[in-house]
Parts: structure tokens; C-alpha cells; sequence
């Protein structure tokens, strides 16, 4: 890489990785090259192809600057370089920074440093923190290019290329390239690492060096694990998975043992492989390594150690390290008062990614989140949701008081945001205290910004009012449009079986419970003929469970003939058992479809049809049910927790007679 940078730019052979001597002057005036158009080029100033050095009667910095080269002084004016543009300001237009090394500041000035830059909210605020700063040393400045990168980063690009062009960037940008020979390793790897993360040009000037000095570094062998991994992230974002340098940096990291790195380190390295030069299964042994040693270190993990080891985990797959994943969780429960809003996130996008939860972390997060749904961020509450929702937890504290801040934070929500939050109350099949309020919102919102909602995002959200007996009659008639349907159609992976099945009950709701409703209907074509084809609207009764219960009827209604199974109605939902009746009140053969007079309908509801926690119907079996009722059946609810408490099959016998003929005396065979 520093080779490629200096063959493509011939005058850094002449002046770019000039040393200076420690003491003594350097006059710059003697460092200049030609440029590609045959004038001087002013080398304070380097420009990019993005722009040029703004020229007067000469760069003021080659004429009055001679000979000042100091580590030891404090802020003053000087020209700045400005990384973004390459475009530099002359002497009296901008502060100017010193980066000493001979004097560092005192730990506990940089702890107070770091500190004070955490709480920055704004790049206006970073700037006038600097400029408060009279002594700095090559870390902190690192710093305050990192927290500007967090600040204005939003993707691949920032949300304000501007702020590149502040003065007190530039300054600061100038003199890292200007002091880039003496400054340490940590110094250079993480200043490289924050101009990647500001998108700086990567031929400027200020990167040419970085990578320059990066590189003469890491020949040395010399650099900590830490260090590494910080340079390694920076060259994966320049150059990608492929980059030799990049390579190198791995070959050192795998010459170390992973059981003598502390938590910081193996976090570091955990992140470096999450960033894609873990691609393909690369590094299995070194990952399999650090699995073991973190098992050994988890319970001193702080809550930022235990994301980041999470996020690493689902992003690279790691399935396989389940021991690692238990204890990582143990100690995630401990830091759920302690979690950030965004540390929060990746551990809820985790437990979900591996399917794991349990009632610590839930009484943990009932405890936590009553107090945050107001203040975090909105996509922390609807990860909660979500994770709720997900794992069919459910939790009336946790529910109950992010449907009390919807009503008052849904309109700053996007619109996937308010579909998610819904949807987890569709699914857990549960209306909060305020759910007159949190519908009224909806409907505003579907009001106000319906074409704003994905085609897909909208049905989910429409389907899930439906599942808690909540009807959006205003807005299905725009859903069962032709032009709708075309959206759905282009959209994602198209109109698979769950887009089907989800129209085809959201039509079936609407003749069953709405029988006013007079808009478009839906065309057969866009109609199934079992929901078990999608699995997200009904669940597959449970084996075990129907195997005894079978037995059971055996016994009681004298023969298997007696009772079908499996019965798919005209309305596309299938019926665990089915008893027909005749006028007097006989059974009838399963066969027989004559003279049937009434049909009963056995649910037999396995432990996948509850919410996890409580013995409540999800919200799809709950639609099931209520729809069959509705359609003639005489429902009969066999709930596992009934069930299994019998101890002999004579009070199962009596169990089910009780259940499907109150009323009528047992017959023996």
C-alpha cells in the first residue's frame, strides 16, 4: 500500500516521508515539487483531484513558517490542512495544534479528556472542547476525530461532509501529517482508523503518511494486539479483505496466544474478524481459540465488552459456541441497567439471532424498561418489542409501558418503527390498558403517512390490528387494490405463501367480523387454501401431545372411526380433531357427511401455542379460534397444562367426556 502511494505520487519520494530531525530547523520553502502542470506545488498544501491549494502571492506557510518545529509548544495559528479537500487556509485563519510526546498530559488529564469528549452531542462541541486544550498529545486528537466520526457518520457517507471544513478539524489534520514521524504507534494506527471513518480521500496527503508510517511500524513487529486490529480495521475499509497489508496484520495477530490477551484486546480482535476477514471460514482455529478464552474472562466483562463479543458472534455465525453464548447471556442480565441504548440493541438483536432468552434477563428488562421507553432511542423500544414479540414473551409491565410512550413518541417513529411495536402485540395476541389510545394513533398515522409504509410493512402491521380484534376497514380497500397488489408483487421475495396467507385472513376477517364492509374483495388468485402452508399463521399441533389425546378418544367414543383428524375447513383452517353430531346428539362417523347436524372442533394446544410465560393463547391461534366459532364449530380447547397433570388414563377419560359432552352421561364399552 505505501508503496502503490508512493509511486503514484513521485514528489512524496522528495519530501512526503521526510524526517525531521528532533532539533534544529527544517525550512519547508526547500521541499517543494512539481507539479503535473509544471508549477510549484505547495506541499503543506497537497492537493487531491478534489481540489487545489488557494494561492495568493504564494503559500504564506513556505514563506513565514520556515524553521518552527516544535512537540512541546501548545495551541497557536497556523494553516491547517483539510483532509476532506485538500484546500488549505493560511496562517491567520485557523488555530494551530501542537501534539507533544516529550510531555504528555498526565493520565488523569487524558481520562478527562476522553470524558468530556463522551459527552460532546455535537462536532461544534468537539471543536470548542479542542480548542480549549492546551497541552494535547496524539491520542486525544485520535479521539476527537473518532467522536466526530460517531457524531456525524450515517452510513456509508456523513450527514454533514461540511464539517470537514472547520478550521479546527483542519488544524488538527495538518499538523498529525506534519508530526506523523514522531508520533506513537497508537497514535498513528487510530488517527489512520478515524480518517477512514471520516471518509478522507485516502491519496491526501495526511493518508499517505498515515499508511506510510503504519507500515514501517508494522514491519517492526513491534505493534500490540490492540494496535493491530486497529489498523487492520482501518485497511479493511480502504482496501478491502485483500489487502496485503491486511494480511500481514493477521499474521502477527495469529503468531500471539489468545489466552494471554486481556478482555480489550480479544474485543478488538473479535471486531476486526466481524468487519469480513473472517469471510468464507477463514481463521476458524484462531476463532475457536478465543472462544475458549473468553468462557474464562466473561464475568469481568464490562456491558460494552459483552455487545461487542455478542455483535461479533451473529455477525460471523458462531453457533457453534454455545458455552460461550450461555455465559456471555449470564452476564448480559447483570448489565441491563447499564446497557446504552445502542449496547442494548445488539444484545436483544443477539438473544433473538440464537434464539435464547430466559426469566432472569426478562425480569431484568421488566425492571429496566418502564423507566427508558420515554428517553432511548427509538429503535432500543422497538427492539424490546420486537425481542418480545419474537420470543413470545410475554410481559404486561414491559408491553404496557411501550404502548403508553407510542401514544405519546409514535409520530417521531418511522414507519417500520410503528409497525414492529404493533406487531408484537398482534403476535403475543395482548391489548395494553391504553389500547383505545394506542389504535387511535395507528389510525392517525396510517392517515397522515399511509404512502410512506413499505407494501410488506403495511400489510404486517394491518394483519396484526386484525389478530387482537382491532379491524382497519378504513384502509383495507387500498390493500386489496390492484395497485397495491402490483406493489407486493415487486417488492422483497414477491408474493410468497406468508403474503398469501396473510391477505387471504385479513379477507377471511373481514366477511366473518365485518359483515359491513362493502369494498374490493380479494381475487381467488391471491387466495390459499390452507394456512398450514404458512406456519407464521398457524401453528402445527403438537405430536406427543395429539398421541395421547387420540388414545384417549379411542376410549371414550368407542372406535377411531368416530373422529377425523387433520380436517382442513372450507376457510382454510385445519382442525386438530373434528366430532360430528347428529339432530339427536349421536356421533357420526368421521366419513359421514350427511345429516350432520353439529361439528365439534378439539384444539389441541401444545406448549408452541402459548406465550411462553403465561398460559395465553398467541395471537394466531386466538384469530383461529374466534373465526371457527364464528364459522358453526362448537370449539373445545385441550390445553397442554390440562392435559398433562392427569395421572391415569381413567381421568383422562373423564377429562375429555367432561369437555366435549358436559351435559350428557358416559357411556362404558
Amino acid at each position: 500500500m505505501a508503496l502503490k502511494l508512493i509511486q503514484r505520487f513521485p514528489v512524496l519520494g522528495q519530501f512526503g516521508f521526510q524526517r525531521y530531525p528532533l532539533v534544529g530547523a527544517v525550512c519547508p520553502s526547500r521541499l517543494q515539487g512539481s507539479s503535473r502542470v509544471g508549477r510549484p506545488e505547495c506541499v503543506a498544501c497537497l492537493f487531491t483531484s478534489a481540489g487545489g491549494c488557494i494561492r495568493t502571492q504564494g503559500c504564506r506557510k513556505l514563506q513565514e513558517d520556515c524553521g518552527r518545529r516544535s512537540l512541546t509548544t501548545t495551541i497557536i495559528r497556523e494553516p491547517s490542512f483539510v483532509a476532506s479537500s485538500s484546500v488549505g487556509i493560511h496562517r491567520d485563519s485557523g488555530p494551530r495544534f501542537r501534539l507533544t510526546q516529550l510531555h504528555r498530559p498526565a493520565d488523569a488529564e487524558e481520562e478527562s479528556f476522553q470524558n468530556r469528549l463522551a459527552t460532546c452531542s455535537s462536532s461544534r462541541q468537539v471543536f470548542s472542547l479542542l480548542r480549549s486544550v492546551e497541552l494535547m498529545s496524539d491520542t486525544m486528537a485520535a479521539a476527537a476525530l473518532h467522536r466526530v466520526a460517531d457524531l456525524e457518520q450515517l452510513g456509508n457517507s456523513l450527514k454533514d461532509p461540511s464539517v470537514l471544513e472547520n478550521d479546527t478539524i483542519r488544524a488538527l489534520c495538518f499538523q498529525l501529517e506534519q508530526d506523523s514521524r514522531w508520533l506513537t504507534d497508537a497514535g498513528v494506527v487510530s488517527a489512520l482508523w478515524a480518517c477512514t471513518r471520516l471518509f478522507l480521500d485516502p491519496w491526501s496527503t495526511l493518508m499517505v503518511r498515515l499508511v506510510s508510517e503504519s507500515q514501517e511500524r508494522l514491519d517492526k513487529g513491534e505493534m500490540s494486539v490492540g494496535q493491530l486490529c486497529t489498523l487492520g480495521r482501518a485497511m479493511l475499509a480502504m482496501e478491502g479483505p485483500g489487502c496485503v497489508m491486511l494480511q500481514q496484520v493477521m499474521a502477527q495477530i495469529q503468531k500471539e496466544k489468545p489466552s494471554q490477551w486481556n478482555i480489550a484486546d480479544l474485543v478488538a480482535v473479535y471486531r476486526l474478524l466481524q468487519g469480513g476477514v473472517a469471510e468464507n471460514g477463514k481463521y476458524r482455529d484462531l476463532l475457536n481459540a478465543m472462544h475458549v478464552h473468553a468462557v474464562t474472562v466473561y464475568s469481568h466483562m464490562d456491558p460494552a465488552a459483552v455487545s461487542g463479543l455478542l455483535s461479533a458472534l451473529v455477525t460471523l455465525n458462531q453457533t457453534q459456541a454455545i458455552p460461550l453464548m450461555i455465559n456471555l447471556y449470564k452476564q448480559a442480565v447483570l448489565h441491563v441497567p447499564h446497557f446504552s441504548d445502542e449496547e442494548l440493541t445488539v444484545v436483544l438483536g443477539a438473544l433473538m439471532h440464537f434464539g435464547h432468552n430466559d426469566h432472569f434477563f426478562v425480569e431484568a428488562m421488566e425492571r429496566r424498561v418502564p423507566s427508558i421507553v420515554f428517553t432511548s432511542h427509538p429503535e432500543t423500544v422497538t427492539k424490546v418489542s420486537e425481542f418480545f414479540g419474537r420470543r413470545n414473551i410475554l410481559s404486561p409491565i414491559v408491553m404496557d409501558a411501550i404502548a403508553e410512550s407510542f401514544v405519546y413518541r409514535a409520530d417521531d417513529y418511522s414507519t417500520r418503527q410503528v409497525a414492529t411495536q404493533i406487531v408484537a402485540l398482534g403476535k403475543l395476541g395482548y391489548l395494553p390498558p391504553n389500547a383505545g389510545d394506542v389504535f387511535r394513533k395507528v389510525e392517525n398515522i396510517l392517515h397522515s403517512r399511509f404512502s410512506h409504509f413499505q407494501p410488506r410493512t403495511l400489510l404486517n402491521l394491518l394483519h396484526s390490528c386484525t389478530l387482537v380484534e382491532r379491524f382497519p376497514v378504513n384502509f383495507v380497500a387500498k390493500v386489496f387494490s390492484s395497485y397495491f397488489l402490483q406493489q407486493l408483487q415487486d417488492q422483497g421475495t414477491g408474493m410468497d405463501q406468508v403474503v398469501l396467507a396473510q391477505l387471504t385472513q385479513l379477507y377471511i376477517t373481514l366477511k366473518l367480523e365485518c359483515p359491513f364492509y362493502e369494498g374490493p374483495r380479494l381475487l381467488p388468485k391471491y387466495r390459499v387454501k390452507s394456512f398450514r402452508s404458512a406456519h407464521s399463521l398457524e401453528t402445527l399441533v403438537d405430536m406427543h401431545l395429539y398421541n395421547a389425546v387420540r388414545k384417549r378418544l379411542v376410549d371414550l367414543l368407542g372406535d377411531r372411526v368416530y373422529f377425523g383428524s387433520k380436517v382442513l375447513t372450507p376457510y382454510c383452517y385445519t382442525l386438530d380433531v373434528e366430532i360430528k353430531l347428529d339432530k339427536e346428539g349421536y356421533v357420526l362417523p368421521a366419513r359421514q357427511s350427511e345429516d350432520v347436524y353439529k361439528r365439534i372442533a378439539l384444539c389441541i394446544d401444545g406448549h408452541k401455542r402459548f406465550t411462553t410465560n403465561k398460559r395465553q393463547l398467541l395471537g394466531k391461534e386466538a384469530i383461529k379460534q374466534r373465526h371457527l366459532r364464528l364459522l358453526g364449530y362448537e370449539v373445545v380447547q385441550i390445553p397442554y397444562y390440562e392435559f398433562d397433570a392427569l395421572q391415569s388414563k381413567s381421568s383422562a377419560v373423564d377429562y375429555l367426556h367432561q369437555k366435549i359432552f358436559p351435559h350428557t352421561y358416559r357411556l362404558s364399552w
